[in-house]
Order: C-alpha cells, then structure tokens, then sequence
C-alpha cells in the first residue's frame, strides 16, 4: 500500500479473536498506520464461552479504543447454515464447509460496525496463503468497495510466533499465547477446524489431542442413539417432538452427535490459492443435520428434480468455499434450492452409533414413495408386461448404434 494511502486511514475496524496474531495487530496498525485509531469487533458465531470470555479487556489492553462483540449465533445458522443444507453442499465429497459458512455472516456484521463507526479501513488476520483473505475480501468488495483492505500478514516481515511474543513483549502488552502451540483451530456453531502439527504429515495419523469436540468412536456407548428431526419446509422446527430455534435445535444436536463420535473427517482438500491442505474437522450435529434432510429428500423429489438439486449442492460447495455468497450466482442457487425444499416437510429419525448416522426411518406428507408400486407382490397398479415397452423405447439409441455397426461390417466384408 502507497505512504500516501496509509496517512489517509484514520480509523479502522479489526476482525478481532483475542489472539495471537490479533494482539499483534492492533499496536502494528497503530506503529504502521499513523497513529489510526483501532476499533475491535469481534463475531460469535458459537465458538464458545472460553474464546470470548474478557475478550473486550484484551482489546482495550493490546491498544484498541473500543471492542463490538456481536452476537451473530441464531442469524448464522437460520440465515445461512440452513438454506445451505437445502442445497447439499458438501465440498469435494465430505468437507461440511464449516469454516466457509461462517464467513459471510462474520464479513457482513464487519462492514456494518465498520460503517457505523465511520471508518476509512478494515482488517483481517488472515495469512496470505488460506482461503480466508479471499472469503473475507470478496465479501468486503461486494459489500462496501470503498473502504480500503488492510491485510498485515501481506505486509509485515513477520513469519513465526516467536516473532509475534517477541512484538509484544518489547511494547509490554500482555498475552497469554505461548510457544507451544500444536494446532491451529477455528470453531463455531457448526464444526470446529484442526490444522498444523502432525497434521502437516498426511502419513501421520492423528492422535488423540488432534479431537477436541467428539468421543473417539471406539470409546462410545455400545448401546445406538437415536434422534427425531422434524422440518417443515426445509426448515427445521422441532429435535425430539420439541420445538426449538435453530440455534438450539444445533446445539442440542451436536450433543447427542457428540456424544457417539459423530461428524469427524479427516481429509486433504485444494485450497482456493492453489495448494493442498491437510485438515480433520468435527461437525456432529451438521453431519446428523445433512443426513436426516437428505433422507426425507429422497423420499419427496422425483429422480429429475433430485439429480438438479445434486447439480446445485456440487456446484454451490465450490460457490461457498471460495467465498462468493454475496453474488448473483450464490443468490440464483440458493433460490433454486429453495424451492425443492418447499416440499420437504416430514419427520427423519436417525441413529448415531460409534461415529455414525444412519437415517432409520422417514415420513412424509409430501411423500412420493408408493408401498403398492413398489412391492414385489401381485398388484392392481402396475402391470409388469408394460416394461417390454418402456425397455424397447429407452435402449432405442443403443439399439439403433448396434444395428448401424453390423451394416458397416457388412458392407465392409463386402
């Protein structure tokens, strides 16, 4: 960024986590951006009391003027989590996109503290190599273009913890981050992310310390869980017979889930910038969620409407985790799913046994699941010879291609 450009910031908003790598933010933007004023804000998302307990002394210790926790918990799971469940997103075929997910939500509420305190600038911890600086700014662009971005990771020299403790110690701020650091973890209502240490090694199997969310499936109850979702709509309204908001509905979910070792994968994914990352992430009530919505699904669209709404969760999977929800795209295929999910209304229940959920049983007024049609049993709805036909008219092109060959060895024996 020019000299010029960094004299014309006067204030900006931080995406503020308490930290390392925040704590050394906000004196750097001070030291590096003319003595800005610097403005914390900080989004729960349901990453938890421990994450956010004294999270605004922090702040206010490490330099900033003030510090916005804003509680985003029940918008990000009804305004997000679920009309992408309704899609069936799943990234390359087993990633539940819980990082991904939340970042819209968290870049929203940014921009609004951002222009309501009147701000010139906002900023990120992101490093230059994750998917995160895409996700955030993009979501910046499409929001506010005209505040400026600051991103440290991409202009300081720093490149370890130890230069970060370092930063600190010599301005006397105080944090409690050590040396010791094994992973790198990013939580909220849905799942929660590991990274680093032995991770980085895909030969290395996790160990016990990599999972902090779920019981090791080998140590869950023997005796199965089961579990009632009820939606209307596409929407979930009732865990158990019992109504819930979505928030809770999640948090009670991920309980149960977590409770039989529910929802962990371990998978090595692209990242959007390029390059491979190896990751283990839990996400017991999100894997329940998924499960329970795609069976009531295929008990109510037809094999058309459902094979397109596969199309949207494959397609929507990259649109989320490279951060473009807020486009026109993400907005058309949202639309679409949402539409299938006028007719999923009906009750699911799933069983959760040592790491797994299996839909057991599905119910649906909307149902198009016919017990007479498909029994193998005589009936007076379905006349069998009347495949002879269907199979002639189905395998015509087939047949035709057939035909064509033989006549162009006949004719070229003759």
């Amino acid at each position: 960024m020019a000299l010029a450009a960094k004299k014309n910031i006067k204030k900006v908003v931080l995406a503020y986590s308490g930290g390392l790598d925040t704590s050394a933010i906000i004196p750097w933007l001070k030291e590096n951006y003319d003595g800005c004023e610097v403005i914390a804000f900080c989004a729960d998302v349901g990453q938890g009391e421990d994450e956010l307990t004294g999270i605004k002394e922090k702040a206010i210790a490490s330099g900033a003027s003030e510090c916005h926790v804003v509680d985003l918990k029940e918008e990000f799971v009804k305004d997000y989590i679920y009309p992408i469940i309704k899609t069936g997103a799943v990234y390359e075929g087993q990633y539940l996109l819980g990082t991904s997910m939340a970042r819209p939500v968290i870049a929203k509420a940014h921009v609004e503290v951002a222009l309501k305190v009147g701000a010139d600038a906002v900023c990120h911890g992101c490093t230059g190599k994750g998917n995160d600086q895409v996700r955030f700014e993009s979501c910046f662009a499409a929001l506010a273009p005209q505040l400026t971005v600051i991103a440290p990771w991409r202009e300081w020299d720093m490149v370890s913890r130890e230069d970060l403790l370092a930063y600190l110690a010599e301005r006397n701020i105080p944090c409690s981050a050590s040396l010791t650091k094994i992973y790198s973890r990013d939580a909220n209502a849905w799942h929660i992310s590991h990274e680093g240490g032995e991770l980085e090694d895909p030969w290395c199997e996790p160990s016990k310390e990599v999972w902090t969310m779920t019981v090791d499936p080998q140590d869950a109850p023997d005796e199965a869980g089961k579990v009632m979702l009820s939606f209307a709509q596409g929407e979930l309204v009732a865990v158990d017979e019992q109504p819930m908001s979505a928030y809770q509905a999640l948090m009670y979910l991920n309980d149960k889930a977590a409770a039989h070792g529910v929802g962990r994968i371990d998978i090595v994914e692209n990242r959007l910038v390029g390059m491979k990352s190896r990751g283990c992430y839990e996400t017991p009530g999100g894997t329940v969620l998924m499960a329970a919505y795609k069976g009531l699904e295929s008990l109510i669209l037809d094999k058309e409407s459902l094979k397109y709404r596969e199309s949207i969760g494959h397609e929507f999977s990259h649109v989320i985790y490279d951060g473009r929800w807020f486009t026109p795209l993400a907005k058309a295929q949202l639309a679409g799913a949402a539409t299938f999910a006028e007719q999923v209304t009906g009750d699911v229940v799933v069983k959760l046994y040592k790491g797994q959920a299996q839909v057991t049983q599905r119910r649906s007024p909307n149902s198009l699941y016919s017990e007479e049609f498909a029994t193998f049993g005589a009936d007076d709805v379905y006349d069998q010879k009347h495949a002879e036909g269907f199979i002639r008219l189905f395998s015509l092109s087939s047949r035709i291609t057939a035909l064509h060959q033989a006549d162009s060895v006949i004719k070229k024996q003759n």
